[in-house]
């Protein structure tokens, strides 16, 4: 293990200023997403998409790593170039998902265990040499009745800890990613508690493992409200909610905190980021790894025509340059209106 290199990555993805784009949908989602604007889930339009993103003229000002799907590293874009080599040519960081998805747990069918763990040593190591530098592993945890369980809360996390260790002995810095879901009706309340469960887990079972905690990233949902819940909290307790669980549980020698937008809008993502810096923050980074809360404005603004895609550049540095100020606490809604 490498830690001056895993270290110096991390502190690059985390640098002021700057955030990872997530454009690590895999097919299926990425299918779901073109069927949104009526067009097929055909290779070639998730190239001239994530292309689009990857060669916009000045992403580079707020995009510090971006990370990819299998089939996105090994493609090339229509110059000749690889996806890899258009980020490096940018100062951007190549990353790659490698976890294998979530799948229902033998236990207990209403929760979820993420998969590929077998192949992985192997796998991380010829991501390197394709160009990643770091990579991210997904965990979903579900809030419901009598969810989740501690079956599950530590399953998961045994699993993100195997990970990360693999992961930093190939020279891929680990994003780990346990995400509680906003999907059902509970409240803040609730959310924070398991929420700081899971990663008091999670940190126990990274320090089990030996990871070197410089050379990581924490990707976390926001303490939020359930999407369908009566009452939904606001920015400001949204925010305030997420330090004081962020500030009871993550160590401060984890360089950044890179927040999913975890079913947030645009707007809500780039606010309660915002929100949270100008608190203060912690001995942490924190930034955002949005897919999404970047993305669905220039998908829509591209629409699958090839003509579009100077409008859908601008679309995306527009949200780009907002998580920018949200990273110094300096967004505001009037910010908006400003294309």
């Amino acid at each position: 293990m490498d830690r001056a290199a895993l270290e110096a990555t991390a502190h690059a993805l985390a640098v002021p200023g700057k955030g990872i784009l997530a454009a690590d949908e895999s097919t299926p989602t990425m299918g779901k997403r073109l069927s949104q604007i009526g067009m097929p889930n055909e290779e070639r339009l998730r190239r001239e998409f994530r292309e689009t993103l990857f060669t916009a003229l000045g992403m580079e000002e707020f995009i510090s790593g971006v990370i990819l799907f299998d089939e996105t590293l090994r493609q090339s874009a229509s110059d000749g170039r690889d996806m890899a080599e258009i980020l490096q040519s940018k100062g951007v960081i190549p990353g790659i998902k490698v976890d294998g998805g979530a799948h229902s747990m033998d236990s207990a069918p209403d929760e979820k265990l993420t998969a590929g763990l077998d192949g992985l040593a192997e796998r991380c190591t010829e991501y390197y040499a394709l160009g990643a530098r770091f990579d991210k592993w997904r965990a979903v945890i579900t809030i419901g009745a009598n969810l989740p369980s501690a079956a599950c809360v530590q399953a998961n996390a045994d699993a993100l800890a195997d990970y990360a260790r693999i992961s930093q002995d190939a020279g891929l810095v680990p994003i780990v990613e346990p995400e509680v879901l906003m999907d059902g009706t509970h409240s803040i309340a609730r959310c924070y508690e398991v929420s700081e469960w899971t990663l008091n887990t999670v940190y126990a079972a990274l320090a089990d493992r030996g990871v070197y905690l410089p050379g990581t990233l924490l990707k976390p949902n926001m303490v939020n409200s359930a999407s369908d819940a009566d009452n939904r909290a606001d920015v400001e307790e949204v925010a305030g909610e997420t330090l004081r669980c962020l500030k009871a549980t993550v160590p401060a020698e984890v360089p950044g905190i890179m927040f999913l937008s975890g079913g947030q809008s645009e707007v809500e993502a780039t606010a309660h980021l915002s929100a949270m810096n100008a608190m203060g923050g912690g001995p942490w980074e924190l930034s955002f790894s949005y897919g999404r809360a970047l993305q669905q404005s220039a998908l829509y603004t591209w629409g699958g025509d090839s003509t579009n895609c100077t409008a859908a550049q601008a679309a995306f540095l527009h949200r780009a340059q907002l998580n920018g100020a949200a990273r110094y606490g300096t967004y505001t809604a009037a910010m908006e209106a400003e294309a």
